[in-house]
């Protein structure tokens, strides 16, 4: 039997990158002492969402994986505890800059850098002023006892294509860290629902366990609405946090068991790739 144990945290952030890499590795310690082997925390932890305005002072918070004060503090982490932490931060490459996301293996190391592929722009979300589209396509990455993990971030979430091409990709799990909240011209839309449906859909159409992490708190009049959670194959909620709940949630995944339910369903072997063509013709 093929068993992994994951986890999903869920907090609120300052504008103190010290304090919030503090808090973040509390719950780091708290998910590996639950046994957790894969810990998710969630999108840009390293400060407030700052994507609520355009200020070009921010370009200065960006830096290289090599050096970015979040990924060197997790990669000691993992270390220490022998954990995997895909580890989300704010990049600078040359004169680009990228939504991206380290992961971390259980060595301490930079398995491989994932940069954001969708970008959202909108009120409060206005990330096309920051980000450059990612220029890495979708990645996998080896995981604990053979396994593979699959790794979208924020905004990829939304669309099915990310999770099936991870899937096409080998992926046995699907990891999504965000920072999503409340929308300031609309505020009487609550996405949090639609938020979860769109991964819960991922995870029956791809009979694939799928673990999301949210912040919480607010920030200059935008508040995220954690509901952190993990999904088994079948879309059942195995864990999950609130609204306002800072914390850790586990969940231990049969993989050998997703991949026998996998196969039964026939989604791959009923795959027609042949009549596909229209998904990628941007007319």
């Amino acid at each position: 039997m093929t068993e992994i144990t994951v986890a999903a945290l869920q907090l609120a952030f300052s504008a103190d990158m010290d304090a919030n890499i503090a808090h973040v590795s509390d719950l780091v310690r708290e998910a590996a002492g639950k046994g957790a082997q894969v810990i998710l925390p969630p999108e840009l932890f390293e400060g407030e969402y700052f994507c609520r305005v355009e200020d070009e002072g921010l370009f200065a918070n960006a830096k290289p994986v090599g050096v970015h004060k979040a990924v060197l503090a997790m990669q000691d982490l993992a270390k220490e505890l022998g954990v995997y932490i895909p580890t989300s931060f704010f990049e600078a490459d040359g004169p680009h800059h990228y939504n991206s996301l380290a992961m971390i293996g259980p060595d301490g190391g930079v398995m491989g850098v994932y940069r954001k592929s969708h970008i959202p722009d909108g009120p409060g979300y206005e990330e096309k002023f920051y980000f450059r589209p990612g220029n890495t396509g979708f990645k996998v990455w080896p995981g604990p006892d053979a396994t593979t993990l699959g790794v979208g971030v924020c905004w990829d979430q939304w669309y099915p294509e990310t999770a099936r091409a991870l899937m096409l990709m080998g992926a046995e799990v699907l990891f999504y860290p965000t920072a999503i909240g409340s929308e300031p011209h609309d505020t009487s839309l609550d996405t949090a629902r639609l938020w979860r449906r769109a991964m819960v859909g991922h995870a029956v159409s791809n009979v694939v366990p799928v673990v999301a992490a949210n912040r919480i708190g607010v920030e200059h009049g935008q508040t995220f609405y954690g509901t952190s959670f993990i999904t088994d194959e079948r879309g059942d909620i195995l864990a999950e946090l609130g609204r306002e709940e800072t914390g850790v949630i586990t969940a231990t995944l049969d993989l050998d068991r997703v991949k026998r339910h996998r196969a039964a369903f026939g989604f791959f072997r009923d795959r027609r790739p042949d009549l596909y063509g229209r998904l990628v013709q941007d007319i």
